[in-house]
């Protein structure tokens, strides 16, 4: 069980002006992503953690100290906070150097050497021997760990991070993720990462929260929602694009099976209790568990749960291609399949061709029906 006296615990809540109804938990040493839509309150919670605005409801800790409680009407200022924080734009002052920079970090209080302290930070973040530049001297990547060694010299509690790599290049973006990592180790405390990229999330996160309107839809461990997220909401805003409701046709636990009525073809997927035969539920499976039946070979088997369609068409993203099918008898939403590029040139996918694929038994993943916007479903034929 986890030590409540370690690490940041977050609850908020409020109708108006933004509406929250937030709960987030991030150990030390772990990296928290808050991932959502633009106007889902992420930024509105980290600024919520620092201080830097009231919320009607909730309650805030960090390492058994409590900073903000409503019930009891604990407000702890920002300055006794103890919260590094680094933002979008990086707020440098442009006319000191990166040295300069990290001592106004320190603060009027800090009673050691600042300048060997602001020295040690910029070292830490692999910036030494560029003390003397300005911002304007530094690359985007640079400014951005000069922000990161100035946030961390308030010797924070816990560090958060608003889209702080949006304005860099994507190589200088992945390098900049790697030195987080390396971060991460040394520094022991809780990271809060707000992020509008997907794959940043996935790749950063020790855990991620799905948020919507304010509210926390689902929080885990990023492939744990990626694999099974609780619901049609939270399976669009991670981008799974195989989204579909069904029938329950029949529970064999025994056997570890659901059975699912899919238009006209009963497809088994891992046993979901929780369900009866009847209940309408949607499903999802990823893209890159559909798997092409090579030409001239046979399907394996009805636990494999063969379909086929044909191409409707093909998007190529570097060397992966994403191929949406138009399942037989199945009216609406195409069925989406990833693949290498050089799979789907081997094997002659194309648009206008038949072929033939597989939906994993124990990559399908059932979950309680949400109304849907569009007729990408077969509950209408069922």
């Amino acid at each position: 069980m986890a030590d409540r006296s370690k690490g940041l615990d977050v609850s908020l809540e409020q109708d108006a002006p933004i509406p929250l109804n937030a709960r987030l938990r991030c150990e030390p040493g772990q990296v928290l992503a808050l991932v959502g839509p633009s106007g889902s309150g992420k930024s509105t919670i980290l600024s919520a953690i620092a201080g830097l605005r009231n919320i009607a409801n909730g309650r805030i800790s960090c390492n058994g100290s409590v900073w903000y409680d409503s019930a009891k009407h604990i407000n702890m200022a920002t300055r006794l906070r103890r919260v590094g924080f680094v933002f979008q734009s990086y707020a440098l002052f442009p006319h000191l150097s990166a040295l300069a920079n990290v001592m106004e970090g320190l603060g009027s209080g800090y009673r050691g050497s600042r300048e060997n302290r602001a020295r040690e930070l910029l070292e830490l973040v692999r910036l030494g021997g560029l003390e003397a530049r300005r911002p304007s001297e530094l690359s985007g990547g640079q400014q951005q760990r000069v922000a990161v060694a100035r946030a961390l010299a308030r010797d924070p509690n816990v560090l958060l991070l608003d889209e702080p790599f949006s304005s860099v290049d994507r190589v200088t973006r992945q390098r900049l993720h790697r030195e987080l990592g390396h971060l991460r180790g040394e520094l022991q405390m809780p990271i809060v990462l707000v992020t509008h990229d997907l794959e940043e999330a996935v790749q950063l996160g020790d855990r991620m929260s799905i948020l919507h309107r304010g509210h926390t839809l689902q929080e885990g461990a990023p492939r744990d929602i990626m694999a099974r997220p609780a619901n049609r909401e939270v399976a669009r805003l991670v981008d799974l694009k195989n989204i579909f409701q069904a029938r329950i046709a029949a529970q064999r636990p025994g056997a570890g099976i659901t059975a699912l009525v899919w238009g006209s073809t009963t497809l088994e997927a891992g046993y979901a209790p929780g369900f009866a035969a009847g209940d309408l539920v949607d499903w999802v499976i990823p893209s890159g568990r559909v798997i092409l039946h090579r030409r001239r070979r046979p399907s394996r088997g009805i636990r494999e749960n063969p379909v086929r369609g044909r191409v409707e068409s093909m998007v190529a993203l570097g060397d992966t291609v994403t191929v949406a099918i138009k399942v037989d008898s199945l009216d609406g939403y195409p069925l989406f399949m990833s693949m290498p590029v050089h799979a789907a040139e081997r094997n002659s996918v194309a648009p206008g061709e038949r072929v033939g694929v597989s939906l994993i038994r124990d990559d399908i993943h059932i979950m309680p029906a949400q109304q849907s916007e569009t007729r990408d479903d077969a509950s209408a034929d069922i």
